[in-house]
């Protein structure tokens, strides 16, 4: 992997791949021999969520499983909203992905004869979760990832912050335009991008990703005209370390598929009662858990079981950072913003709306999450989708080389984010209603600026989707709407349909209220499908 220096020409035959982390990195190396600029807002290894990733990989290798039953588990956590042949297609992949990684060598942690070792998450009907280094998997794959991409030829890195994308006269994406380390403004033509940028979790005042992750390549593409899908559904990690950081360590899931136990101040064990108890999908444990806090309750993660300093080194590392002897006290917990289900609406093979764009990862909307994502599953997209857009990029004939321009203005800078994380953490969280919801979209319209301001305007298009979704399903909880609908129906946008909307809304909330009720939706040319 070579190192580009600010200002650097570049063919415009090559493809940009923007961000650094498991997409970004699986995507380009899957593209060699292609010549790829992997364009990172940080050098590699830091920023990224991956490297925080404590689950681990999804893949139903075990004898007892099998990739349709890992698809089941899949449908069932999504509460309607996946799409079952990317279920399938993804579970199917699995096998292949962690062979990919093995072969690249990363370490996986495995049984006392060579087997690799799996582990049990919630809402897992078996035990699939391949891990490597304990806790630490996203940390591990992703050394694996850049020891491999150093030692691969046709692999550039470029440090600087996306700005914004080229489209030629065509209309098709060509490239991008950035700010490099010293803040100087470039643009790099190109045959073809891919966006792997990662998710929103840093719009919440409570969440475990990176503050950085603000969703920069989703509002790039937003203001460039992609859809934009089911971008209502966030997912609430259940156990949040409550310690006072920011953001907030993790306390991974795989704890509770190893036996801890969720207990409030008063000593009751109050998942109990629950079908899958400590092990019911995550929306449902969030809800559980966010409802003691609501109640003046205090919730505790008793993972006090032996070996824990081996078999769980990274928990016990951010508890004892943090004041917290897990292995002799209870862990503090509350949930925190973790994952976007939605993202920028892909088909299959990774590509969006805009010809020449195609979105890996966080950023992506594939299908695969629906409603709510399961455990271990997030990585696995990453590593199955990067296959697919790369051989579809590598398949395709290099469009014809045309003058290409900005596809809209750069957007003006609006530090805002100190405002905006209290408000989504208080009225686009955990729980919503429409009250919350409606002063969210009072608060953000005038802040986005007509599109200009990407973090305001991202977070105006949670809240509107949010607002107009009126039931509750998977990690939507509307306790205002809380039956969920017969009839499952994933949600399309764009962002100049949301301004529009949340104009309106502002200047005639009444009006505007009653257009809420038949909401922008699109089902991939199928019916609706029935939830019983």
């Amino acid at each position: 992997m070579d190192r580009a220096e600010p200002g650097s020409a570049r063919a415009p035959e090559h493809v940009i791949v923007v961000g650094g982390g498991i997409a970004g990195l699986a995507t380009a190396l899957r593209l060699a021999p292609m010549p790829v600029t992997l364009l990172c807002a940080s050098p590699l290894g830091t920023g990224a969520a991956t490297a925080w990733a404590q689950g681990g990989i999804a893949a139903a290798i075990g004898a007892d499983d099998h990739p349709d039953l890992h698809a089941v588990d899949t449908l069932k956590a999504g509460a309607g909203l996946c799409d079952p042949l990317v279920a399938r297609l993804v579970a199917t992949g699995a096998a292949a992905a962690v062979d990919w990684l093995a072969r690249l060598g990363t370490p996986f942690d495995r049984e006392a004869g060579g087997a690799l070792a799996l582990g049990l998450e919630a809402a897992h009907s078996r035990r699939r979760i391949v891990h490597a280094g304990g806790d630490s998997t996203g940390r591990v794959v992703l050394e694996s990832l850049i020891r491999a991409a150093a030692a691969c030829g046709s692999i550039t890195a470029q440090e600087g912050r996306l700005d914004g994308l080229l489209r030629d006269g065509a209309g098709r994406i060509a490239g991008i335009t950035f700010r490099d380390r010293s803040g100087a403004a470039q643009a790099l033509e190109a045959r073809a991008v891919v966006l792997a940028t990662g998710g929103i979790g840093g719009l919440y005042a409570s969440t475990t990703n990176p503050l950085t992750a603000v969703g920069s390549g989703l509002a790039v593409a937003a203001r460039a005209g992609a859809v934009l899908r089911d971008m209502e559904f966030v997912q609430f990690h259940p156990t949040a370390i409550a310690a006072g950081a920011d953001p907030m360590p993790l306390a991974t899931e795989a704890l509770r598929g190893e036996g801890a136990q969720l207990f409030n101040d008063r000593g009751e064990r109050f998942m109990r009662g629950v079908p899958g108890a400590e092990l019911a999908p995550r929306d449902v444990v969030a809800r559980a858990i966010f409802a003691e806090i609501a109640a003046g309750r205090r919730v505790v993660l008793d993972a006090r079981m032996a070996g824990i300093e081996t078999r769980f080194p990274g928990v016990v590392a951010l508890c004892r950072a943090n004041g917290i002897d897990p292995a002799q006290q209870p862990i503090p917990v509350r949930p925190a913003a973790h994952y976007h289900m939605g993202g920028l609406a892909v088909d299959t093979e990774g590509r969006t709306s805009l010809p020449g764009l195609w979105a890996c990862g966080e950023v992506a909307a594939t299908g695969l999450h629906g409603a709510n994502r399961l455990a271990s599953n997030s990585l696995l997209e990453a590593l199955v989708f990067a296959e697919r857009i790369a051989a579809d990029i590598l398949g395709e004939e290099a469009p014809a080389l045309a003058q290409p321009a900005p596809a809209f203005a750069p957007a003006r800078t609006a530090p805002e984010l100190a405002r905006l994380r209290p408000l989504m953490d208080r009225h686009v969280g955990v729980v919503r209603e429409a009250a919350g919801l409606a002063e969210a979209v009072r608060v953000l319209q005038p802040l986005a600026q007509g599109g200009a301001e990407p973090v305001a305007s991202l977070a105006l298009v949670i809240a509107v989707a949010a607002l107009r979704r009126e039931e509750s399903r998977g990690g939507h909880c509307r306790a205002d709407h809380p039956a969920t609908a017969p009839l499952a129906v994933s949600s399309r946008t764009d962002l100049a349909e949301t301004l529009a909307f949340a104009e309106a809304f502002v200047e005639a909330p009444v009006a505007a209220a009653a257009a809420a009720e038949t909401p922008a939706a699109e089902t991939d040319g199928a019916e609706p499908r029935r939830v019983a």
